[in-house]
């Protein structure tokens, strides 16, 4: 609901205090949008890539890609496919398929199964916040250190991200969720990044 909106805008639309309540999107008060259904996605595919972790082809940015496409399904499907066993529970679910206005750099960036990557990332010369919304989810593994949480950020954010201002923004915004995550302040958690 203020997504592209500055200050100002904000405060036009929600009063001096901005969002005090839940905003309306998507036709209701607290509507989903693809922001939220990437951060969904995006928790599947670090669950899945910790269940894999023993079994030797462990690589989180794969598994968080793949997570990715299964999120892109829900955007251009009418509902779950029951055929694909391995889509998981998360894609199951029926209220996911329905398109949120999202970006042209996240249609493109999962609009096939090539992954981006930072040494050959997709959508070059994109900028936009869709990268670093999705990286919150990286801040809750709290067994990790922080330069591992920053890497996994950068390397999904160039997934359909390509600028590296996408990335920087997307590892500092997982490095403050994970020192919040760990007990840090916010002031403490906003210096680590």
């Amino acid at each position: 609901p203020v997504d592209g909106l500055g200050l100002d805008a904000i405060r036009a639309a929600h009063g001096p205090e901005g969002i005090a309540d839940l905003a309306r999107a998507h036709g209701r008060p607290g509507g989903i949008t693809h922001f939220t259904q990437l951060t969904l996605f995006t928790v599947d595919g670090l669950i899945r890539a910790q269940v894999r972790r023993d079994t030797g082809a462990w690589h989180p940015p794969t598994d968080l890609h793949r997570a990715y496409l299964r999120w892109a399904a829900t955007q251009r499907d009418w509902g779950p496919d029951e055929r694909r066993e391995d889509d998981g529970w998360l894609a199951r679910e029926e209220w996911l398929y329905a398109r949120r206005e999202p970006t042209r750099a996240l249609l493109g960036g999962f609009g096939d199964t090539v992954m981006g990557t930072p040494e050959t990332p997709k959508n070059p010369g994109e900028t936009g916040p869709e990268a670093a919304a999705r990286s919150a989810p990286f801040g809750l593994l709290v067994g990790w250190e922080p330069q591992l949480v920053v890497q996994l950020a950068v390397e999904c954010a160039a997934q359909s991200h390509g600028h590296p201002s996408a990335w920087l923004t997307a590892g500092a915004y997982a490095v403050i969720v994970h020192a919040l995550t760990r007990g840090d302040a916010l002031d403490a958690a906003v210096q680590k990044a």
